[in-house]
């Protein structure tokens, strides 16, 4: 019977190499086809898969476009937060893309990147936290591999961690620590597959947070993700209500208790 070859997305990576296609040298180009002068966006960046946050920053009138942004897939908005500009992507949704933005971030002038996702409960937290932040992602999507080797732990730098560990303390920010498994397939998820994660003490399901935090280990960024637990995964009635807002205020209240604990 012959061997089967270890898939190629774990071999000829070649990790100490840099890249041939750069986002810098992309953006150089959307900046010139779009005629878009040199300028940088906001310092602190947030990703927002679902889109509720910035819906809601539109609808009341608090987010406005960021004209520096030249990405040729999305549109940047800010919103200030204690006199700080806050740049603000919705719908980026899962890994390939949240990562895509993250390079495009950092070489635009993003210094911290903030990513809140709705997120699958595996186990409930203890004490019932609506937010998790990610301490460590279990790698079951794609792009994590080309940032880091199959035997690193997709994680949150230890110094971010920290200095967020107190948002476990905060009255009604309803924040905890925790794992979770990044996924590609989120129509994969099977009983059995749940069943090991459980296993493995991971308390949500996302599509984002390994990938990112390989990437911000592999290129030395700030990065931090949180999942908002939001749903069963459909398995009982009335599921994905996020609450007041659609849960962006509650958001808004972790990212900006985040953006205070790292300054």
């Amino acid at each position: 019977m012959k061997e089967i070859d270890e898939p190629f997305i774990l071999t000829q990576k070649y990790y100490s190499n840099s890249s041939v296609f750069c986002p810098e040298n992309l953006l150089r180009e959307a900046r010139r086809q779009k005629s878009i002068p040199e300028c940088t966006i906001p310092k602190i960046c947030v990703l927002d898969p679902d889109g509720d946050i910035l819906d809601y920053l539109k609808r009341s009138d608090c987010a406005s476009l960021n004209r520096c942004w030249p990405c040729y897939h999305t549109r940047m908005y800010k919103f200030e937060h204690q006199g700080r500009d806050i740049g603000i992507i919705g719908r980026a949704v899962g890994a390939s893309f949240a990562v895509l933005l993250a390079e495009q971030m950092f070489v635009s002038g993003c210094e911290l990147l903030i990513s809140i996702t709705s997120a699958g409960t595996i186990t409930p937290p203890v004490n019932g936290e609506k937010f998790v932040l990610i301490e460590e992602s279990l790698r079951d999507e794609g792009t994590s591999y080309h940032y880091l080797p199959p035997g690193r732990p997709a994680k949150i730098n230890s110094g971010l961690l920290s200095k967020l560990t107190s948002l476990r303390d905060v009255p009604d920010l309803s924040v905890g620590i925790g794992k979770s498994w990044t996924t590609d397939a989120p129509y994969r998820e099977t009983q059995p597959a749940i069943e090991d994660a459980k296993r493995q003490g991971i308390t949500a399901v996302e599509m984002e947070a390994a990938a990112l935090y390989a990437f911000a280990e592999a290129r030395q960024k700030p990065v931090v993700c949180f999942a908002h637990l939001t749903n069963t995964m459909a398995q009982q009635e009335e599921d994905f209500e996020k609450g007041l807002e659609n849960g962006s205020i509650e958001s808004l209240q972790v990212i900006y208790h985040t953006i205070s604990n790292l300054n």
